[in-house]
């Protein structure tokens, strides 16, 4: 991924929310992903430091701060490096 527009399905494949880049592709086409609160559906779509990303995955909704990026997938140590995750409260703020 280059560090000058690093794409979102990219990112999510660095950052470990699932397994394959094409999964991450499919989870962000199928409207699974906001961006900034902002709906994405375009797997291409460029990922900026500081950004949040929500995913509604099958088993719950991650929320996470951009922090990095990285040319290659790391391990599991490697992937928490690249956001914050924002835990939400019981009536859904953050």
């Amino acid at each position: 991924m280059s560090a000058e527009r690093p794409r979102l399905d990219a990112w999510l494949w660095h950052a470990r929310c699932v397994r394959t880049r094409s999964a991450a592709a499919d989870l962000v086409r199928a409207g699974r992903v906001r961006l900034n609160g902002t709906r994405v559906s375009a797997p291409a779509h460029v990922v900026r430091l500081g950004d949040t990303v929500t995913v509604a995955l099958d088993s719950r909704v991650r929320v996470l701060r951009v922090a990095g990026f990285a040319d290659r997938r790391g391990d599991a140590q490697a992937a928490q490096a690249l956001y914050m995750e924002i835990t939400e409260g019981p009536d859904g703020a953050v």
